[in-house]
């Protein structure tokens, strides 16, 4: 009764007359917090016309619970079903079983952790509060997906893409490839690659078929009807003064080029040098002798000299060219000049290093500009090549065991492609257009996960072994799995504990694991971005192609460090060591670093290097082309290391005057115009703090303490409410709260790993794999094997 009158009493919206701690001990006993109930004393010591607000009045019939609490007081303002802020309505679901809306709750979770709501300058409460209330809803959450998983349902037909096609042919046929002049570049999906490649227009079908015909001609070195060649372009920015990595010391310039001759015989190599734009060969002032060499062998020196008058400069380049013998297969062929003796020169300022620009910093000496490779001639067969070897595992010695050993070589299903060709040109003839349907067949260019015949629609199965194989060796590879792996999966085997955790860690030991250092993190740390990146010369004229590789391979080794030394995770965010050559040390100004060649350089306390968040490749890619972006950079942190996103800007909302740093008004300040929006302050009062830290490194990773004669103000925040100053302060704030960073890589991970998108119905394995893996410092190998024994890895969801 007494509770019924209570209720009565709150929806008619009337005060319940109680006051003293007789009226808040039965306010208590019937269901409502201490909050409500003092709420409510203190109203009914107002005039009695005054109403009662009614999200302040909320009334749970089921006992307090930090949930429930946190929601009347935090939260019902906006996400009742009035304002329903974010599309979120907790005043409605607030008083049910968590489990009955996971999706909702499983947003709040993410929101919470990240300490991101409430928003800042609301109510906030205290770390404890957050901890309980986080701790209550997540057990509930893994709790009920424990005992009904939801692994979701990853597409039936995925089409290998670029980066797939490419190691697979390398792993099938011992031959490498370059996918990206085959294949047109693959769309990205919730950040990577391998998600949306479910379909196969006309147009790229021909492509592939293309490819195929290219690659099982060369894999099993067929004979041309003529000669063929390639072409191969050095990037016009590329500095050519010092030492190239991979060429002999003593040479400057010119470039490795691993290539794959089709067949035995003859080439011709021409060699072009590099114009300024009155077609004047650049630097070209004395005498140069330019080296042609085979797997390092010289195979011709040609001199290099000014055309008298400086006009046929045609003529130099006639004479760059040779006639030489290659076997058949995989080579390097390389161009380079002899270095003459460097001069130190004695300047007020330091040197630029950059010299490919024709009036800012022109070429003090020629550079290459193309070769050209062309062949062959005067064939002499199709040689002994790692291709032929793997493809050609037996030879027939008379007519009648062709048949037997192409079946072999090709299996029962390719029997009809050998037979077309065969009857024409040959046997060989015959391999190679069988090979060619092999890799334009179904079951090579896509992975094909069926459901069972037996399983019932909507329910829930454990993949085979077969495509648990598939799954790993395409997320740890990126490429098809092994004879090893396979023949554990045959044996029915891999889904094993023990045995699925010795082929991660053989996996993970084996040379193709840098796939995860590359086509994974290239894509998670937006290093693709590298390709395009130009950076106003006017203002950085030191920028050239050498600081953009050397930018991604410094990245590229630390990441590779981490995962083969099995390191924590969190020394991706702050470490004492990096990778540097010559010129990307200086450009961090790190003294006492010589030449072409990455190694591991130690770096001590006062170092302004060691970490993702202070290299050149992050930095670089997060800003504009003539001045840094803590928007983009606080964008970045918050999507790619906690895992918040913010949402997409509101239309109409008015950009920046222009992308350059006025010098009467800072970006901070400039920056503030948009805080002080209504429409723009909830997304950048995310951003800007966190990306305000790291101004202390330009648009091109170079540390730096003032800009335009003032002191640089690094001051930032994370959404947590964590304030601090500069880079260590960001590093700091992310390891305290290791579970957000270790999180996020853990999706990402998933993503990459599943070809889907992480969804709510994931975040309880998330969960588990952080929680497992904190017990092991959150080493790499800890969150790849949680993943790999995860209920998204390894079952599925049927139609």
């Amino acid at each position: 009764m007494l509770e019924d009158l209570v209720k009565s009493l709150v929806v008619s919206r009337c005060v319940i007359p109680v006051s003293g701690s007789l009226g808040i001990g039965l306010m208590a006993g019937i269901g409502l917090s201490f909050f409500d109930a003092t709420s409510l004393v203190a109203q009914s010591e107002k005039p009695f016309k005054e109403e009662l607000p009614v999200q302040r009045a909320k009334v749970s019939w089921r006992s307090p619970s930090p949930v429930n609490s946190l929601v009347n007081q935090y939260c019902a303002d906006c996400h009742d079903s009035e304002m329903k802020k974010g599309g979120l309505d907790l005043d409605s679901i607030s008083d049910e079983d968590v489990t009955r809306h996971p999706d909702a709750w499983e947003r709040v979770v993410r929101k919470l952790r990240a300490r991101q709501m409430p928003p800042a300058g609301k109510k906030r409460p205290d770390e404890h509060t957050y901890d309980a209330t986080l701790a209550e809803l997540a057990s509930s959450l893994d709790r009920a997906a424990s005992k009904h998983p939801n692994p979701g349902r990853t597409e039936t037909f995925r089409r290998l893409n670029r980066a797939e096609y490419e190691n697979s042919i390398r792993d099938l046929l011992a031959l490498d490839i370059d996918a990206a002049a085959l294949l047109p570049k693959d769309d990205v999906s919730h950040g990577f690659d391998n998600v949306s490649v479910g379909n196969l227009s006309p147009t790229l079908l021909d492509r592939y078929i293309s490819a195929a015909q290219k690659i099982s001609r060369l894999a099993v070195g067929a004979p041309h009807r003529a000669p063929g060649g390639d072409t191969i372009r050095i990037r016009p920015d590329l500095t050519q003064e010092e030492q190239v990595e991979g060429l002999p010391v003593g040479t400057r310039g010119g470039t490795v080029l691993p290539y794959t001759f089709p067949r035995d015989g003859e080439y011709d190599i021409q060699i072009r040098l590099a114009r300024d734009r009155n077609e004047e060969i650049e630097g070209l002032h004395e005498t140069h002798e330019l080296e042609l060499l085979l797997d390092r062998e010289r195979m011709k020196l040609c001199t290099v000299a000014p055309p008298p008058g400086h006009k046929d400069y045609e003529s130099v380049d006639g004479k760059l060219k040779a006639r030489i013998p290659v076997t058949a297969g995989p080579h390097q062929l390389a161009v380079t000049f002899l270095k003459h003796p460097s001069e130190l020169l004695e300047t007020k300022r330091q040197p630029y290093n950059a010299h490919f620009n024709m009036h800012r910093h022109p070429r003090l000496t020629p550079a290459i500009y193309q070769i050209s490779i062309n062949g062959p001639y005067e064939s002499k067969g199709p040689g002994d090549t790692p291709s032929r070897r793997r493809v050609f595992v037996c030879q027939p010695t008379k007519p009648g065991e062709e048949e037997s050993c192409a079946e072999r070589i090709l299996s029962n299903l390719m029997r009809r492609a050998y037979r077309n060709a065969r009857a024409e040109e040959g046997f060989e003839a015959g391999i190679e257009a069988a090979l060619s349907a092999v890799l334009i067949s179904p079951e090579f260019l896509f992975r094909i996960e069926q459901d069972p015949a037996e399983a019932a629609p909507n329910t829930v199965y454990r993949i085979s072994d077969l495509a648990l194989a598939s799954r790993l060796s395409f997320f740890l590879w990126s490429s098809i799995p092994d004879d090893e792996l396979l023949e554990t999966a045959i044996r029915g085997e891999l889904h094993k504990p023990r045995v699925l955790e010795k082929q991660v860690r053989r996996m993970l030991a084996d040379s193709r694991s840098r796939n995860l250092a590359s086509n994974f993190a290239e894509q998670w740390l937006y290093l693709r971005n590298l390709e395009s990146l130009s950076p106003d010369l006017r203002l950085f004229p030191d920028f050239d192609d050498n600081l953009r590789q050397a930018f991604r391979k410094e990245t590229e080794m630390f990441l590779e460090a981490v995962l083969r030394d099995d390191r924590s995770v969190l020394d991706l965010l702050k470490a004492d060591y990096t990778f540097l050559n010559e010129r990307l040390a200086k450009h961090y100004g790190i003294p006492h670093v010589y030449g072409s060649r990455f190694r591991r350089v130690a770096l001590d306390r006062e170092s302004q290097r060691g970490g993702l968040l202070r290299q050149g490749s992050v930095l670089a890619v997060t800003s504009y082309a003539t001045r840094t972006s803590p928007v983009i950079r606080g964008k970045w942190i918050l999507e790619n290391l906690l895992g918040t996103p913010p949402p997409p800007p509101l239309p109409n909302v008015p950009a920046l005057k222009d992308n350059t740093v006025s010098a009467t008004l800072s970006v901070r300040q400039r920056l503030a115009e948009h805080r002080a929006n209504a429409a723009c302050a909830g997304c950048h009062s995310l951003m800007d703090p966190a990306g305000f830290s790291l101004e202390n490194f330009d648009a091109i990773g170079r540390w730096r303490s003032f800009e335009e004669g003032l002191p640089i103000d690094a001051s930032g925040g994370l959404p947590d409410g964590s304030a601090f100053t500069g880079v260590s302060g960001l590093e700091d704030g992310l390891r305290n709260r290791p579970e957000l960073f270790v999180g996020t890589l853990t999706e990402k991970l998933l993503t990459f790993a599943l070809g889907r998108g992480v969804e709510t119905f994931d975040a309880p394995a998330v969960r588990k794999i952080v929680r497992e893996a904190q017990a092991k410092d959150f080493r790499f190998s800890s969150i790849v094997l949680g993943i790999v024994n995860s209920s998204p890895f390894t079952m599925r969801r049927s139609l």
